[in-house]
């Protein structure tokens, strides 16, 4: 027999604003900009308030300078019912614009520099696929073997390295060239394609690639020959630097032996990294702005945080127009759905915009307070310990809210730029009964690895015990959390002959 129950139960979900807002508080300054040329573009309700502004100006004086009939006053008393409606008071970007940028625009020096920069010549770099194919066409190959070089040059990675099996390269120029091929046709080809320039170009694995690298040098010294019986018979002993086994083998000397393994570190695990030289450069754009000035810390937010937005006012009037219309016609009432959806996703993107913007501002705000000794100094000494819930319980936010602030945003400073995760640490223990930032920790981590015997490089438990000398309370484990995100090796993998 069927029953029939009614349950209660509580459910958080986000309105449509919320995750709006959500979405544009976790996006970088760099991509702001972008992510409001989209929506723009999307919604012809929302415009630049910026253009408007400026092209009413220059019309109004226009009018001030011409009294005829075609210029009458009648067209230009109406241009305050499109100035931007109130709710866009709100954004007020004057006093994030530095008018030094536009100093010096249309001066001498200007027009000199630009015409020396155009004769400077300019600096033709090829891509790493341009110059493999470049020297394949060298090559008097067949088409079958011109074939299976495409194939294979097409088939390695950024690094250089070919990881794809040859069966699988087979299968490729079967199914997509109709060319069956054999894997010693493939070997063969392949081969060749190992002698091109950058050397160790086209390897298979790291073993293969240092081979390659080496045999190139042609050289016939001792460090050369143990280089190539290194790497081609005690490859594994050289990578867990096993040195002491590998000496044995070779039965050779602790200088001759040096000299072998000091070829190998200078060669190139990368090979395919070095065409990546011509690329531009990734700049990263501060998303505020923190200098000392008179005796205290100004907060500059980047004006590219503040756009000039505004609703359009021809979409305000069309929704009056139709709203006096006939609302019993469908068309009519599916147009003024349409026009009203778009208003209010225009509005409700400025007051994520404004939202946001004032969000950036109380986060900063609590984490210069917090850190204000660095923010003088740019000492790293002096940073404090801080978490995400110290700053949200500042500014009265969630935890969430000061994380996807401080995810992949930066701020500007007298000392440099810096990620605001940088300014975020745990906390240790020290001898005093204070505590220090785990920055400061690593840094001496950091002090001590480095000074520390090539030969005799220091363990974790080691490390410990050093730092234990120095006041600093901390397990053999968090040593080795440090280390790691330090990007530093166990000690077995720093020593050096």
């Amino acid at each position: 027999m069927q029953k029939l129950s009614l349950n209660h139960s509580l459910q958080q979900r986000l309105s449509p604003q919320q995750i709006q807002f959500i979405k544009l508080l976790q996006i970088p300054t760099a991509e702001l900009n972008q992510r409001i040329e989209e929506e723009l573009e999307i919604n012809p309700a929302l415009e630049e308030g910026m253009e408007f502004q400026e092209k009413s100006k220059d019309e109004e004086s226009q009018s001030d300078d011409y009294e005829s009939d075609d210029y009458g006053s009648d067209d230009y008393d109406d241009y305050s019912e499109f100035e931007s409606i109130d709710y866009h008071e709100k954004i007020d970007v004057s006093d994030y614009l530095n008018q030094d940028d536009y100093a010096g625009y249309k001066m001498q020096s200007d027009a000199a520099w630009d015409d020396e920069r155009e004769s400077m010549p300019i600096e033709a770099i090829d891509s790493l696929m341009e110059s493999l194919h470049q020297q394949l066409g060298f090559l008097k190959l067949d088409e079958r073997q011109t074939n299976i070089g495409l194939q294979l040059i097409g088939s390695i990675e950024d690094d250089g390295y070919i990881r794809r099996p040859i069966r699988s390269i087979c299968n490729d120029l079967a199914f997509g060239q109709n060319l069956y091929v054999s894997e010693e046709e493939v070997v063969s080809v392949l081969h060749k394609v190992q002698q091109f320039e950058p050397s160790g170009i086209g390897a298979r694995d790291l073993q293969e690639c240092l081979l390659l690298q080496v045999d190139r040098f042609n050289c016939f010294t001792n460090a050369c020959e143990n280089a190539k019986r290194i790497l081609e018979f005690y490859f594994e002993e050289f990578t867990k630097k096993h040195f002491d086994v590998i000496q044995k083998k070779l039965d050779t000397n602790h200088e001759t032996l040096k000299d072998a393994i000091s070829l190998i570190t200078r060669l190139n695990p990368k090979p395919g990294n070095l065409s990546n030289t011509g690329t531009s450069a990734t700049y990263l754009m501060p998303d505020f702005i923190v200098t000392a000035d008179n005796g205290k810390l100004d907060i500059i937010l980047n004006s590219k945080n503040a756009p000039e937005l505004r609703v359009s006012r021809s979409f305000s009037d069309m929704l009056d127009t139709y709203d006096k219309s006939d609302k019993k016609n469908k068309q009519i009432k599916e147009t003024v759905t349409f026009v009203k959806q778009k208003l209010d996703a225009a509005k409700w993107f400025i007051d994520a915009i404004v939202q946001r913007q004032n969000t950036l501002l109380r986060t900063m705000e609590a984490i210069v307070k917090y850190q204000e000794e660095f923010f003088w100094e740019g000492n790293e000494s002096k940073l404090k310990p801080m978490i995400l819930k110290d700053i949200a319980e500042k500014i009265d936010m969630d935890i969430s809210t000061v994380s996807r602030v401080a995810n992949s945003k930066a701020v500007q400073t007298d000392f440099g730029i810096y990620p605001l995760k940088y300014f975020f640490s745990e906390g240790i223990s020290t001898d005093s009964g204070e505590d220090a930032s785990s920055r400061e920790v690593k840094n001496i981590l950091k002090e001590l690895i480095n000074s520390e015997p090539k030969h005799a490089p220091l363990s974790d438990d080691k490390l410990e015990k050093q730092l234990k000398k120095r006041g600093y309370k901390i397990a053999r484990r968090t040593v080795a959390k440090y280390r790691e995100q330090l990007n530093i090796p166990v000690a077995r993998l720093r020593k050096q002959m």
